[in-house]
């Protein structure tokens, strides 16, 4: 199941993210779904890292990641919590 979760979940985020590309290259509608790819932000970040260059602010690439670090940390305390699928 695992494997599911990469082959058919990160690969593509991963590759549809601008990871070869810079993203104001693609048309409009393309860029648009690039924006919503959560995968854009954290390589964007790394780009601007490695290479001091970016597609979009570097701030805002920061603000959405942590953003998405919150809401995935709360869902897995919830969870944790409710004790969703452990075994006892």
């Amino acid at each position: 199941h695992g494997a599911a979760v990469t082959n058919f979940l990160v690969q593509p985020l991963t590759l549809l993210s601008g990871t070869f590309y810079a993203i104001d290259r693609l048309p409009p509608a393309m860029q648009a779904v690039s924006r919503a790819n959560p995968f854009f932000y954290m390589i964007d970040g790394f780009r601007y890292g490695f290479f001091g260059m970016s597609d979009i602010n570097p701030l805002e690439s920061l603000a959405i990641v942590a953003g998405f670090f919150v809401v995935l940390a709360v869902v897995a305390m919830r969870m944790l919590a409710s004790g969703y699928k452990l075994r006892h």
